[in-house]
């Protein structure tokens, strides 16, 4: 029996070159940042048809935090990138955790329904575990 998904959907978009998210020097400590793009969208790698969602992203920064205009252009990438949601929310977990070093991250992607389904998928890295 022939697989519908094939290892080549689910890695799809997962190594893409992405814009990079800019930082700058943080001035404070122990307070959480929330930034939220509710028009977020992206390609299923599978049937080509649009993903669209709210991606959110709460932080707490250590001595980076991110630019959000560079962080904005880097989530509009996704725009004609073919991947799977869940990979859109780990893919955009682990470049925050690359571009800021943060003390903890969590990215939640809200997912609009498609054939009475939606799907929220949430990944959190903080300092202390040292991965999601």
């Amino acid at each position: 029996m022939k697989r519908a998904y094939t290892d080549e959907h689910a890695q799809s978009g997962v190594h893409a070159a992405l814009p990079e998210i800019e930082t700058w020097p943080n001035q404070y400590e122990d307070y959480e940042i929330e930034i939220v793009m509710p028009e977020f969208t992206s390609v299923c790698p599978k049937t080509s048809l649009p993903d669209f969602g709210k991606i959110v992203l709460r932080y707490v920064p250590a001595s980076l935090c991110l630019e959000l205009k560079s962080y904005k252009m880097y989530l509009n990438a996704y725009r004609e990138l073919g991947i799977f949601q869940e990979n859109v929310v780990n893919r955009v977990l682990q470049d925050v955790v690359k571009a800021a070093k943060p003390k903890v991250a969590t990215v939640v992607g809200e997912f609009t329904p498609r054939g009475g389904l939606s799907t929220i998928v949430t990944a959190t890295w903080s300092r202390k575990r040292g991965k999601r």
